[in-house]
């Protein structure tokens, strides 16, 4: 009985949460962008991400071309808008911030994420909906 209801649930998979947007941002700004990790929890399951970075004015780095380009012909093979959005897909596949692989090229980005994506499941099992600051 004990195995049908593990392949169920999936194996790690984050249980607890309740429906709701939850948001977690770093503390700090990197190099002028502060990320943040924004999802929407409903029936227990993350349907929705937002991982990006903005600068104190707002503007979001997935926009920022310039920094794209820099970052293509600097060699590290990914860029904020392809990064980002690969980090979102394996959380929403998953379910389960330990399942993240890390994205090469996005090193920073990365440890980041995978705090924040911490925070915003401790978050949304608490069901607190404030922004949670992350060091």
């Amino acid at each position: 009985m004990c195995i049908p209801m593990l392949l169920l649930s999936g194996c790690g998979a984050q249980t607890g949460m309740k429906d709701g947007f939850y948001t977690a941002e770093m503390a700090e700004y990197s190099h002028g962008w502060k990320e943040y990790l924004c999802i929407l929890v409903k029936n227990d399951r993350i349907v929705y991400a937002e991982f990006n970075a903005k600068d104190a004015s707002g503007y979001i780095k997935a926009w920022d071309n310039a920094y794209m380009e820099n970052m293509i012909t600097g060699g590290t093979g990914t860029y904020p808008n392809a990064y980002t959005r690969e980090y979102v897909a394996q959380l929403t596949e998953t379910q389960d911030p330990d399942a993240i692989d890390a994205i090469s090229g996005a090193s920073h980005s990365g440890s980041n994420f995978d705090k924040l994506s911490h925070a915003v499941v401790e978050q949304a099992r608490k069901g607190d909906s404030t922004v949670v600051a992350v060091e």
